[in-house]
């Protein structure tokens, strides 16, 4: 199958409180392909998701996201959703007084709705809600609970995979999803995203460590330092990173 771009970033120019944090930022993604993004903290890695995904609270001043063939650049988040982008969040929220399955149920049938399919009904939906659930290893009883409320840091990372798979996007933003996941989690969250992943879709991983990247290889790595991309390579620059640290990039591209 042949590939097509699916997320095309020109010269991005990003700031907050009048202070630029995205400078001049070019990336280019395929359908089919898996991109990590490495870099020490406050390098504009969770900013660049965001940015993505559409958060009011940044603004962009100079350049172009293009997804899927549209110019998103000033679209909402919520129209981002429904053309197939999504955020994992590095700390996702609780919302009390929601059920997950309510806010889950409600989130499939919007998507529905903007593509002008018919919603599903409340047990219908279960039917499918249960086969995501079963795949993930999640225990049935979370659909019943408040979202993330009482959930644990591998639980709510969970969800969000669940959210993911659920909505069946075509590019997926996840960021820091390994931290605070114990080694059965992660296998079972990588091994949902590696199975989740196919020639039509693509997915960012915002990540510290090599373990997440051990079990879903990225075709690129990314490593970014003050709001910029300044290295792109294959695997090997992570096994490097893990070796020498960051100083590894500094000298090689020097």
């Amino acid at each position: 199958m042949t590939t097509k771009n699916i997320l095309s970033i020109k010269n991005l120019q990003v700031q907050i409180n009048n202070t630029v944090i995205i400078k001049n930022l070019n990336l280019s993604i395929n359908s089919g392909e898996i991109h990590a993004i490495m870099g020490k903290n406050g390098s504009g890695k969770s900013t660049l998701a965001k940015v993505i995904a559409g958060h009011p609270k940044y603004k962009i001043i100079q350049g172009q996201i293009i997804f899927d063939g549209q110019d998103i650049t000033y679209m909402t988040p919520e129209e981002r959703s429904h053309y197939g982008i999504f955020l994992a969040f590095q700390y996702p929220i609780e919302i009390p007084g929601v059920s997950n399955a309510d806010f889950l149920r409600t989130a499939y049938n919007a998507k529905k709705n903007f593509q002008n399919e018919n919603e599903l009904d409340p047990l219908s939906f279960l039917d499918i809600i249960n086969k995501k659930i079963h795949e993930i290893e999640m225990e049935s009883s979370c659909l019943n609970r408040n979202v993330n409320e009482g959930f644990s840091g591998g639980e709510k990372k969970k969800n969000e995979i669940l959210q993911m798979s659920l909505l069946d996007s075509k590019l997926s933003l996840l960021d820091e999803t390994d931290s605070g996941l114990d080694i059965d989690a992660l296998k079972v969250i990588s091994n949902t995203i590696n199975n989740f992943q196919n020639q039509n879709k693509a997915i960012i991983l915002i990540t510290h460590y090599q373990r997440l990247l051990d079990y879903i290889k990225p075709h690129y790595v990314h490593i970014m330092k003050e709001g910029n991309i300044i290295h792109t390579g294959d695997f090997t620059i992570v096994e490097q990173l893990e070796k020498y640290g960051y100083q590894y990039i500094n000298s090689s591209i020097n």
